[in-house]
C-alpha cells in the first residue's frame, strides 16, 4: 500500500511538473537547441545529497539571457528543486545553476532521473536539457548481515573510567579540614563550658551545691545567696529583687520562684524559728539553682 501511494504521488508530482513546464507553449515557440550541460555524477547518491546541473548560457560565443528561471519546489517523490541562480566562472562565462536535493531514501538501490528542462531565452533559441538518470541508495541495508560484528544490535560500549586520584585527594583534604574544624569547635566548646563553670556565678554555685550532702543546710543557702549577689554586683534581698530582675531580664521567668526563695530565706534565718524551718518540708533549692544556671547559660549563648 505504501508503494502504491508513493507511485501515485510520484506520478502526480511528475504530471504537475510537466504541466508547469508546458503551461505556456508560446514561450517555447522559437527553435530549440541542445544545451551545454555539466551533469552531476550518476551514482552514489543518498538521502540529503544535492545534485547540481550547470547550463551554459551561451550559443556560438553569443550570450543568452533566460526569460525565466526554473521554479523551485518538489519535483517528485525523490527530488526537490532549489532556487536556481546564475554564476560566472573564471573565464567570464555565465552558467545557470540548478540544484536538486534528494529528500527520500529508497529501500534498495534504485534509479531515478533529474527531469528534462526547456529554458526559453529572451533573444535566442530555447535550450533543451534531457532527463539525467542517477542511482540512489538506502542509508542502511534493510536487514543486518548477522555475521561477525555486523549484528542488528551492538552491545553497550563500556565507558572508560575517569581518573579520580585528584578528586579523591581533594576529598581527603576536605574531610581532614572538616574534622579539624569540628575538633577545634569541640575543644572550644569544652573550654568555654569549663571556663563558664569556674567564672559564671550560678554555674559555680551549681557545682558547689552538688558537692553539699544536705541541700537544705545553711551552707547550701549561702551558696545560692552568694551567686545571686555576684550576678547582681550588689547584695540582693527580697526588697531589692525588682532591681535585680530589671538589670537581668533573663531571670524574669523565675521571678515567682526567687520571691519564694527570699521569703523562705527570711523565715529560716531571720524569723527566729529555726526548728520549724528544719522540721518543715525541704525547700527545692537545687532545682532553683539549676534553673538559674540554665537561664544564665542561655543568656550567655
Amino acid at each position: 500500500m505504501k508503494a502504491v501511494r508513493a507511485a501515485l504521488l510520484a506520478l502526480a508530482l511528475g504530471a504537475a511538473s510537466g504541466l508547469a513546464l508546458s503551461a505556456d507553449p508560446a514561450k517555447f515557440a522559437g527553435p530549440t537547441v541542445a544545451a551545454t550541460v555539466e551533469q552531476p555524477r550518476s551514482f552514489g547518491h543518498v538521502l540529503g545529497d544535492v545534485l547540481t546541473q550547470r547550463v551554459l548560457l551561451e550559443l556560438a560565443d553569443r550570450p543568452l539571457e533566460p526569460s525565466a528561471l526554473p521554479a523551485p519546489g518538489r519535483i517528485d517523490l525523490w527530488l526537490e528543486r532549489r532556487t536556481a541562480r546564475i554564476e560566472t566562472d573564471a573565464r567570464g562565462r555565465r552558467w545557470l545553476v540548478v540544484d536538486y536535493q534528494l529528500i527520500n531514501a529508497p529501500r534498495a538501490l534504485s534509479a531515478i532521473a533529474l527531469p528534462a528542462l526547456r529554458i526559453a531565452t529572451a533573444s535566442g533559441p530555447t535550450l533543451a536539457l534531457p532527463a539525467w538518470p542517477v542511482s540512489i541508495a538506502p542509508l542502511t541495508p534493510p536487514e543486518a548481515f548477522g555475521r561477525g560484528d555486523l549484528q542488528p544490535l551492538r552491545p553497550d560500549r563500556p565507558v572508560a573510567a575517569l581518573p579520580t586520584d585528584a578528586i579523591e585527594r581533594q576529598l581527603r583534604l576536605s574531610l581532614a579540614a572538616l574534622l579539624a574544624v569540628l575538633l577545634a569547635w569541640l575543644a572550644w566548646w569544652a573550654w568555654r563550658n569549663a571556663l563558664e563553670a569556674r567564672r559564671l556565678p550560678f554555674a559555680q554555685a551549681w557545682r558547689e551545691l552538688k558537692r553539699i550532702d544536705d541541700p537544705g543546710s545553711a551552707q547550701a543557702w549561702r551558696v545560692v545567696h552568694r551567686a545571686l549577689n555576684t550576678s547582681a554586683g550588689h547584695v540582693v534581698h527580697g526588697a531589692s529583687l525588682p532591681r535585680l530582675l530589671a538589670e537581668a531580664p533573663h531571670l524574669r521567668p523565675l521571678q515567682a520562684r526567687l520571691e519564694d526563695f527570699y521569703r523562705e530565706s527570711t523565715r529560716r534565718f531571720f524569723a527566729g524559728n529555726a526548728d520549724a524551718a528544719e522540721t518543715g518540708p525541704p525547700y527545692p533549692l537545687k532545682p532553683l539553682c539549676r534553673a538559674l544556671r540554665d537561664a544564665e547559660k542561655r543568656h550567655r549563648a
